[in-house]
C-alpha cells in the first residue's frame, strides 16, 4: 500500500453516533450565532441612552392646587400604600421609542423591579398600519400613514420573514426577563400567525418549566362566508421568572343558571347556602376568557386598530399583581395596559414607537386621571420620556454604503438647495434663498443638542436662518428651537425628508413640509382692585404636519388644513410658567375625544402669576396625526 492511502471511515452506528444524532432540541434562526458559531449576546451597553422627561402630566393636582386642596390630595394618595414608603414618590413613566433600546435604558434602574410584562406584539407579516383619523367637529375622517420612523422598524422587523423577527423578539424577551422580579410574570399576546414561534421562544428564554398557561382569548365576530373555520380567538402565553411566581386566585361570575338553580330551595338535602358557599365568589377562572372585543358603542373604545379590552388586562393584573406592584407594556398601542394599572391602583410603564400610539395614550391616562379625581379615588401623575437618538438602520445606509456626503447631496438635490462644497463649518451642508442648510445624518434623529450645535454654527458663519432637514425629529424640539431663537437670533426651520425619495428612480421632487406653523397670543383678564389679573391663551393659527398623510391625499388635505387648520388640532396644553430646559407642566389642557369633538381654542385656565412681571407660557399642540408642535408666548401682567 501507498504512504497515502486511507484508512476506511468507521460507518456511523450506535459505536460511532452521528454528530446530528446527539443535537438537543433547539429553535434555530438566523443571527442566532454567529460566523464563528458562537452565540450573540444581547447588546445592552451599546443599546442604553440617557432619557429626556419632555412632559409632566398631572392635570388634577392642578385643579386641586388652585383650588386649596392639595394637602388634602397629599393625604388621598399617601393612604394607598402606606406600608410601602417609595411607593408614593414614584411617577409613572410614558416613553416615545424603540421598546430594545427603552428596555436596556430601564435596567439601571429597574432590573428586577417589574412584577408584571404584558405584550401585544405586531404578528402579522401583511399587516396594513394605515388608519383612519377624525378631524374637525363633525364625523370626518381622514387616512393616516405610518410614520418614517414605523415604517423602517416594521421593515427591519420583517425583512428576512421570520427569522428577523425573531431575532427581534429573542432580544426582547431576554430584556424583559431581566427587568422581571423574582415573583414576576410575562404575559405574551398572540395569534395564529406566529404564536407557536414565540412559544419556543419563550421556552428558550424563560424555560419550559416557567411555562404557566395557554390561556384563550375568546371573542365573536360576525360570520363572514369562508374556506376555513372562523377564527374566533387570540392566545396567552403566560411564563413565570421562577418558581415563587405571585398569584391571587381569581373568579368567574356565577351564572344566572346556577343561581336560579339553587336560589331559595333545598337540593337533596343540602341548603342553597351551603352549596354557594363552596363557590361563594364564582367558580375558579378557566384557561378560556370570554371577553368581547371593543366594538360599536363600547364606552372604552377610541377608535385604535389594535384596542384591547380592559377587562382582558384585568384579568391579568389582578390574578398576578398586587395593589402597588409595577406593570410594563412596551407595546402600549392606545394605553389599555396603564389604564387598568391606575383603575386597580398599580403603577406602571408604557413604552411605544409611534407618535401617534404616545399621543392617544397620553389623552387616555389624562382621561382616567380626570375619572378618579372626581371619584375621589388616588391615581399617580405620569411623565412623558423621549430616548433622543435611535439605533437603527436604513436602506439608504445600505444602498449609499454609510456615505453621509452622498445622502445630503441627494436630499439638498431634491430639496432644490446649492451644495456648498466649502462650508464654514462641517454642520451646514447647502443654501437656498439666502439661508443655510443642514441635513441630518442617514440613521439619525435631530435632536436637541443637534439643533443647538446648528445654530452656534450659523451664528459664527453670519446667518440668521437655516433649513434643518431629517427623517425624524426629536419628540418637543420646538420647545427648544424657541429658546435658541431667543437666545441667538438664529431661526431654525423643521424640514421633513420626505420618504418619496427612497423611491428607485424618482426624478421629480416631491413635497418638503414644515413640521407645523403654531400661533397663539395671551389673553389677560380684568382683576378686582389689588388682585393680579388672569391670564388665559388663545390660539389663532395652526397649520398641520403633513407628513404622515398618504400622497394620494396630500393636495386635497394640505387644501382643507390651509383653510381650516384647527380643525386637525386634536390636544392642545398650556404651561403658564416655563422654563428653558425644563420638561413641560401641564398647567391646562383640552381634547377632542370619539364621543365630544369640541374643542375650546381659548384656555379657561385664568392663571394668576405671584406677582407683576413677564414670564414666558409655552402652548403645545397635537395633530389629528399624533405629531406635535410647541411655541413660547410671553406673557405682561
Amino acid at each position: 500500500m501507498s504512504g497515502d492511502t486511507q484508512k476506511p471511515l468507521t460507518p456511523y452506528g450506535p459505536n460511532n453516533p452521528h454528530p446530528l444524532s446527539k443535537m438537543t432540541t433547539e429553535l434555530v434562526w438566523e443571527g442566532k450565532y454567529d460566523e464563528f458559531g458562537n452565540r450573540r449576546e444581547v447588546d445592552i451597553a451599546g443599546c442604553s441612552m440617557p432619557m429626556q422627561r419632555i412632559e409632566t402630566v398631572d392635570e388634577p393636582r392642578q385643579r386641586a392646587a388652585a383650588e386649596g386642596q392639595t394637602d388634602m390630595f397629599e393625604r388621598k394618595l399617601l393612604k394607598v400604600r402606606e406600608d410601602t414608603p417609595s411607593w408614593p414618590d414614584f411617577r409613572n413613566r410614558l416613553i416615545w421609542g424603540d421598546n430594545k433600546l427603552v428596555m436596556a435604558s430601564l435596567l439601571k434602574d429597574f432590573k428586577g423591579k417589574v412584577d408584571l410584562i404584558y405584550i401585544d406584539p405586531p404578528f402579522d407579516v401583511g399587516a396594513d398600519f394605515t388608519m383612519d383619523v377624525p378631524i374637525g367637529d363633525e364625523d370626518e375622517r381622514v387616512e393616516k400613514d405610518q410614520s418614517t420612523l414605523e415604517m423602517v422598524a416594521y421593515r427591519d422587523m420583517w425583512g428576512k420573514g421570520t427569522d428577523s423577527y425573531l431575532h427581534i423578539m429573542f432580544e426582547r424577551f431576554s430584556l424583559m426577563e431581566q427587568l422581571l422580579t423574582e415573583r414576576g410574570s410575562i404575559y405574551v399576546h398572540c395569534d395564529w400567525h406566529v404564536g407557536h414561534y414565540l412559544k419556543l421562544l419563550l421556552d428558550t428564554v424563560f424555560g419550559k418549566e416557567r411555562f404557566l398557561n395557554e390561556v384563550v382569548w375568546h371573542y365573536r365576530r360576525w360570520p363572514a362566508l369562508s374556506t376555513t373555520f372562523q377564527r374566533s380567538h387570540d392566545v396567552l402565553l403566560w411564563y413565570a421568572k421562577t418558581d415563587a411566581h405571585k398569584w391571587n386566585q381569581t373568579y368567574q361570575p356565577l351564572s344566572a343558571a346556577t343561581l336560579k338553580r339553587f336560589g331559595g330551595k333545598k337540593v337533596r338535602g343540602e341548603t342553597t347556602k351551603e352549596v354557594l358557599d363552596e363557590e361563594s365568589e364564582g367558580a375558579p377562572m378557566r384557561d378560556v376568557w370570554d371577553v368581547p372585543h371593543v366594538l360599536g358603542a363600547n364606552p372604552e373604545r377610541i377608535d385604535y386598530p389594535t384596542q384591547k379590552p380592559e377587562a382582558l388586562v384585568e384579568h391579568m393584573l389582578k390574578a398576578s399583581t398586587d395593589e402597588g406592584d409595577l406593570v410594563a407594556d412596551f407595546f402600549c398601542g392606545s394605553g389599555t395596559t396603564g389604564a387598568v394599572a391606575e383603575k386597580l391602583g398599580r403603577r406602571w410603564i408604557m413604552a411605544d414607537l409611534g407618535r401617534f400610539g404616545i399621543h392617544t395614550t397620553r389623552k387616555r391616562m389624562i382621561g382616567v386621571q380626570r375619572e378618579l379625581h372626581e371619584a375621589g379615588k388616588p391615581y399617580r401623575a405620569f411623565d412623558v420620556y423621549n430616548l433622543g437618538r435611535y439605533e437603527r438602520q436604513w436602506w439608504q445606509k445600505e444602498k449609499l454604503h454609510n456615505a453621509d456626503e452622498e445622502h445630503r447631496g441627494i436630499v439638498l438635490e431634491f430639496f432644490k438647495a446649492e451644495v456648498l462644497s466649502n462650508a464654514p463649518s462641517p454642520l451646514i451642508h447647502g443654501r437656498k434663498a439666502g439661508a443655510f442648510c443642514h441635513v441630518d445624518g442617514i440613521d439619525s434623529m435631530f435632536s436637541r443638542g443637534e439643533a443647538a450645535a446648528v445654530a452656534k454654527a450659523v451664528t459664527a458663519a453670519g446667518g440668521r436662518e437655516c433649513y434643518c432637514l431629517a427623517w425624524e425629529f426629536e419628540m418637543d424640539l420646538h420647545l427648544a428651537t424657541a429658546a435658541i431663537e431667543k437666545d441667538l437670533g438664529v431661526k431654525l426651520k423643521l424640514i421633513q425628508i420626505p420618504r418619496e425619495i427612497m423611491e428607485k428612480n424618482r426624478k421629480s421632487p416631491p413635497p418638503f413640509l414644515e413640521v407645523a406653523v403654531l400661533e397663539a397670543e395671551p389673553i389677560i383678564r380684568k382683576a378686582g382692585k389689588g388682585k393680579m389679573p388672569g391670564v388665559d391663551i388663545k390660539l389663532t393659527k395652526f397649520m398641520p404636519s403633513l407628513a404622515e398623510v398618504p400622497s394620494k391625499e396630500l393636495e386635497a388635505i394640505k387644501e382643507r388644513a390651509v383653510k381650516s387648520g384647527m380643525d386637525f388640532v386634536d390636544f392642545w396644553a398650556v404651561d403658564f410658567d416655563w422654563q428653558p430646559g425644563k420638561p413641560f407642566n401641564h398647567h391646562w389642557q383640552d381634547y377632542r375625544t370619539r364621543k365630544d369633538r369640541s374643542l375650546k381654542t381659548v384656555s379657561d385656565a385664568g392663571h394668576v402669576y405671584p406677582k407683576k412681571g413677564t414670564y414666558t407660557a409655552c402652548v403645545k399642540v397635537v395633530d389629528t396625526f399624533g405629531c406635535d408642535t410647541s411655541i413660547t408666548v410671553e406673557v405682561k401682567v
